[in-house]
């Protein structure tokens, strides 16, 4: 669903939420906490795609994983999962499926996240996920609406999932390429269980709605303006190449269309680069917003805790008013 659509259906069910509930759908946020008492609190999320390669095992591997990161952008740990299937009886063999929930159990033990059961359905095609209970202290949650002026933009996995996939799917992606494709889609985003009391103010994990839709939402919520360098942004190999010869998911387009007037795009970032900043991720890295003197210390604690890179793409300053929200490039 593009996010334009899911911001309006959401517009109709929103009520007033029970004072436990810590965190909602309000802000668009990665999952919802709600709060035990005053040192426990439940993470909450379901997440379930489409086959994304063709080897099940690793499909269910890559699966599990992006479920799993909502819990680490909140800053919490998982605790337990439930699988989600849906597949076509016809056409798809037990084999199969076991393959697809072993891939996905062998992360949820690399998570230390038990698996409990879960629930299957007959459908036109294979979708997997997982539903996910996490902890974490009430006090150190991390929410996408809380960056605060002066802050610095990190991002922990490169970006081109979706370009990468399109590529792949057309016999165009090499072996080097598929190979960093898988390596960025099943790495977990532990690393966000551990940055919050190094005084990250706000995180994300970078997924279906790109760098622009998720940075968007981080940047609405926090009422300022992201200055991102597209230069700076770490990339998975030959992204910008394949979007610039059309390799892009049928997401990219609705994505571009949401953030519309939100975005300003400095001259020098071409029509391939504005695609790739489009690009809908599966299980892509987090964008944390970090004070400018704590930078160094959460790079080398997301670095020792598993996450592909740490780089600064961009800071986050005070916006003038009606101003754009995002910015790519001086």
């Amino acid at each position: 669903m593009s996010p334009g659509d899911l911001s309006e259906i959401l517009e109709s069910i929103r009520a007033a939420a029970p004072k436990n509930l810590l965190v909602g759908f309000e802000t668009s946020d990665d999952a919802g906490v709600y709060r035990l008492d005053d040192t426990r609190a439940v993470v909450c999320t379901a997440d379930f795609i489409t086959p994304v390669v063709d080897d099940p095992r690793t499909f269910g591997r890559i699966a599990a994983a992006n479920s799993l990161s909502d819990v680490y952008a909140m800053g919490g740990r998982p605790l337990l999962a439930l699988n989600l299937l849906g597949y076509p009886p016809a056409s798809v063999s037990n084999t199969v499926l076991g393959e697809i929930l072993a891939g996905a159990a062998g992360i949820c033990t690399e998570a230390a996240c038990a698996v409990a059961g879960g629930h299957s359905v007959r459908d036109a095609e294979v979708k997997f996920g997982l539903s996910v209970t996490g902890e974490v202290h009430p006090d150190r949650i991390l929410r996408n609406s809380t960056a605060t002026a002066g802050d610095r933009l990190l991002l922990t996995k490169p970006l081109g999932t979706g370009a990468l996939v399109a590529a792949m799917k057309k016999g165009r992606l090499d072996e080097a390429g598929y190979e960093a494709l898988v390596t960025c889609m099943t790495a977990l985003n532990r690393c966000g269980a551990e940055v919050q009391p190094l005084g990250v103010t706000a995180a994300t994990d970078i997924t279906g709605f790109g760098l622009t839709g998720h940075g968007l939402e981080m940047a609405r919520g926090a009422d300022l303006t992201f200055h991102i360098d597209p230069g700076a942004l770490p990339l998975l190999p030959e992204a910008v190449a394949l979007c610039g010869e059309g390799f892009t998911c049928g997401g990219t387009n609705s994505n571009a269309g949401f953030t519309g007037e939100s975005i300003s795009y400095a001259p020098a970032v071409d029509e391939a680069m504005i695609g790739l900043l489009n690009d809908p991720q599966t299980s892509g890295g987090l964008l944390l917003a970090v004070p400018a003197n704590r930078v160094a210390a959460v790079q080398e604690t997301v670095l020792a805790h598993g996450a592909l890179c740490a780089v600064e793409i961009g800071e986050v300053r005070p916006r003038s008013t009606d101003g754009p929200l995002l910015v790519f490039g001086d």
